[in-house]
Parts: C-alpha cells; structure tokens; sequence
C-alpha cells in the first residue's frame, strides 16, 4: 500500500475503530480498556499487520504531551478535602517508595543478571537504570481503572492511590534522569557530584510545586476575567495553560509534571467560569491522547523481541510485584497506623505499571544509552503482565480483602449541570421512611428536583408517594453568609412553601 496522506488516515481510522470495539468486549471480562489499545497496537505492527513505527523520539513526545494532559486532568479531580487526610502518606509513598523500589528492583535486577548472563548481564548502574524507568505506577492506568469499576474502597483509599499515581511520576522521571548519566559516565564517578543530584532534587520539586501552584492562581483569574464570547474558547485556552506550565516549568528545571498535576489540583478546587464545560472537555480529550499513547506505543515494540527476555523480565516483573513493590509500600507506612494491613495489601497490589513506565524507558534509548532497547523490552514485558496481572484483578481483590462498599451507579448529581452562580449545592438522599413527598422531612430551603427510581426518572410533585431506597436529586443554598446565598436561600424557601400550600 502507498504510503499516501489517504492511506494514512484511512489505516488510522481502521485501528481506532478496532480499537474502541474491542475494549467494549475487553470490558465486559474485566480486561483494562488501556491493555486493549496497547494490544491492538502491537497486532498492527511489525510483527502483525506490517506497519513499521520505530521512531522512539515521536513516540516519547507523544507520550510527554499525553501525559501531561493526563496529569493535569487527573489534578483537576481530585479534591482537597479528600487528599488532605491521606496527603502525608501519599507524599510518602510518592517520593520515598519510588526510590525504595527502585534501589530493591535494581539489586534484584543485579543478582539474576549473573544467572541469565547470556541475556541481560548488566552491571548495577544499567539495573538501577532499568528499575528506575519502571518504579512509578502510572496515573493513566490507575485513574482509568479504579474509576471505571463499580465499587467504592474502605479508608480512603481511592483517594491515596490515585494521589500517588498522580504524583509518584515526577520521582520516577528524575531517578531515570539520574541514572542516564550515571551509566553515561562510565567509570568516571568524579565527574558526578553527590550534592548536585540532591540540588538537582530539590530545585526539581521546588520549582515544579511553585510554577504549578503560581501559574494556576494566574490563569484562575484570567479565566475569570477574560470573558470569552464563544464559551468553547475556555476549553481551548485551557489546554495552552497546560503546555505552557509543562513547559515552563522545565525551562527553569523544574519538573513539568509534578508542576501540571498541582496546577490541575489548584485549578480543580477553584470556582472558575465554565467549570464543567471545561471538565468535560477534558474528559474526552484525556481518552483521546490515552488511545493515541497506548496504539504508538504497541506499535513501537516488535513482539518477537519480546520472545527473548520472556523469562527473566518475567521473573522481574514477579519481584516487583509481590516482593519490591510491597516491600516499599509496607515500609513508607510504617508511621501511618490508621493503615492496616489489609489496606496495605491492597495498596501494593495497586502498582500498576503502563504507559508511563514505557515512556521513561524511550529515555535511554534516545540518549543513546547502551543496551537501552534491552530495557525498553523487558519495561514493555513488565507492563504487559502488570496489566493483565493486577489490572484484571483489583475488584476480585479488593473483595477478597473486605474493602470494597457499594458504590452509586447515578453520578452524584444524576447528570444535572446548576450554574455555579446560582451558589447551590446538589446531593443525593436514599428515602428510608415511605411517606408522601409533602410530608417528607426537608431542610428549610431545600426542594428535591428529581426522583431516580429503579433507574427511571420521576419529576415530583407534593401527591408523589416515595418508596423504600428512592434516590432524591436535592437542591439547597451554600452554607455561607454571602448576599448571593442568601438570596439563593431565600428564593429556594419561597418555592418549598408554594409547592407545599398548592399540594
């Protein structure tokens, strides 16, 4: 076939329509959706249908773009009051579990490179190299799975988990950094300064938490201020203000990633013009780019390479598992005794490796770092048995566990987008008492806007009979002093006490 702009875009849209059916079916058999593009990417490559992509420098700039749009949209749902309980642990196990992983896997990595010395006998710089590119879990595969399952987890642990999947990046990213020019040095070690790697360390954190939060205080006020006349333009701008912190944050050596994921932290816990036309924005353009990564990754690796490091990158990839991974886990939360051991389990079984993992290891190879394509290989072998390991198994897990509760199929607000000016809260009430709507107990102030009832919507009037386990979509005014509460109060009573004299 010619390689025509056509062509191009026609295989495109044949592999993105592959793609998309087959993760309908993956999910129905618990298979992550992520895993079904990265698969269908290989299926096409070299060793599959014939399309060859070897670029490892697109593929990293893709994967770099992805990544921050992921990071950011990630930041931008995760709520302060949520983080706040678990945010020390999760800086813990963000920074310091990364690095212990990485110094346990590298060693491990070490000692059977003696045993398969005729694979991957590599000195301890290269090991250490290895276990750094795969010692972060990856944010795109943790958000995507933990919020697509129907449950909901004990003790806060969604929150920790996705935390430090959102955060735990950046560590990974510089100890990669590291590490290439450790084995870039060779044997000359007095050419690397102990001191400037712990400078480097916090000129990369410092700048990166400081560009993140200063920069999204910025655009906070000027997205409220710009006054757009098209509303679609707040989506646009929103993503130069991503590249932009990325970018600029790098500039300054700061990390760009850590400075995106608190941008989008700040930005997500601030009022902000079109808020939700943002956030869904966002949500569509996160599966986007997460479609793209994972097909040029898949279609990056050649599969019979694969075939050569089964054995050792499996034995890897088992260590990481049960023994370098919890082993991490277990000892950064040492201090935190409100964390039992069965939440521990859990945490740990919740390292998932994905595309992050495999962008770090394109790092070696574009510096040129000798035996860099043996790490990308037994990185993308790692990933893959991460992904069908641990990724088809959280929920079984987590029951297994006892920490799984029931969760609400029904978004929280059943769908329904209020104004932000209105200054109301949504929220959900489960009728326990049978009672007529008119002499259901309410809140001054408060209406019930509809009624969900075995999956069907009810728009309620006073003569409604509630049954056992209804769902009510209730509508009151913020708690505060402001004249715009007030008002909002005042004028959500008058309407109770209407509703209540015509029924």
């Amino acid at each position: 076939m010619l390689l025509t702009s056509e062509n191009v875009l026609l295989i495109g849209a044949i592999i993105w329509f592959v793609s998309i059916l087959l993760s309908k079916t993956g999910y129905k058999f618990g298979v992550p959706v992520l895993l079904v593009f990265l698969i269908v990417g290989m299926l096409f490559g070299v060793d599959g249908v014939g399309i060859q992509f070897d670029n490892y420098k697109y593929a990293q700039i893709i994967g770099m773009v992805a990544l921050t749009i992921i990071l950011f949209s990630g930041g931008m749902d995760t709520k302060f009051s949520d983080v706040k309980p678990i945010l020390g642990a999760g800086i813990v196990l963000s920074t310091l579990g990364v690095l212990l992983t990485t110094i346990f896997t590298g060693l491990f990595i070490y000692g059977i490179s003696n045993v398969f010395s005729h694979i991957i006998h590599i000195p301890l710089s290269l090991a250490l190299l290895l276990a750094a590119t795969m010692s972060s879990t990856d944010s795109a595969s943790v958000f995507n799975i933990l919020r697509s399952q129907k449950m909901g987890l004990k003790y806060r642990l969604q929150p920790l988990l996705e935390f430090e999947s959102g955060s735990n990046d950046p560590m990974a990213y510089m100890l990669t950094i590291v590490m290439i020019q450790v084995v870039q040095a060779g044997g000359d070690y007095d050419s690397i300064s102990v001191g400037m790697i712990i400078l480097n360390f916090f000129i990369q954190f410092g700048f990166g938490l400081g560009f993140g939060f200063l920069l999204a205080k910025l655009f906070v006020w000027v997205i409220n201020n710009i006054n757009l006349q098209n509303k679609s333009l707040y989506s646009i701008m929103m993503i130069g203000f991503i590249f932009f912190i990325f970018s600029i944050t790098e500039k300054f050596h700061g990390n760009g990633y850590l400075a995106v994921y608190i941008a989008g932290m700040v930005m997500g816990n601030s009022k902000l013009v079109e808020n939700k036309t943002i956030g869904s924005f966002l949500e569509g353009l996160v599966w986007l780019v997460q479609i793209i990564m994972f097909l040029v990754l898949g279609l990056l690796v050649n599969p019979h390479e694969l075939l050569k490091i089964a054995i050792p990158a499996t034995i890897i990839g088992v260590f990481v598992i049960l023994v370098g991974r919890p082993l991490a886990v277990y000892l950064c939360l040492l201090p935190f005794k409100k964390i039992g051991r069965r939440a521990k389990v859990f945490v740990s079984w919740v390292g998932l490796r994905g595309a992050a993992p495999i962008i770090f290891a394109t790092y070696p190879v574009v510096e040129g770092v000798e035996g860099s394509t043996l790490i990308f290989n037994i990185v993308f072998f790692i990933t893959l048995a991460s992904l069908v390991i641990q990724g088809t198994t959280i929920t079984k897990v987590a029951k297994m566990l006892r920490l799984n509760t029931e969760k609400n199929d029904l978004p929280e607000n059943f769908g329904v987008d209020i104004p932000d000016e209105l200054n109301t809260i949504l929220q959900q009430e489960v009728v326990v008492n049978e009672a007529y709507l008119r002499d259901y107990p309410l809140q001054e102030g408060t209406l019930v806007m509809i009624v969900e009832r075995k999956h069907k919507y009810i728009v309620p009037n006073g003569k409604l009979w509630l049954k056992k386990d209804d769902k009510l979509l209730l509508i009151s005014a913020k708690k505060d002093e402001t004249e715009e509460s007030q008002k909002t109060f005042t004028m959500l009573d008058t309407i109770s006490k209407i509703r209540s004299k015509r029924n």
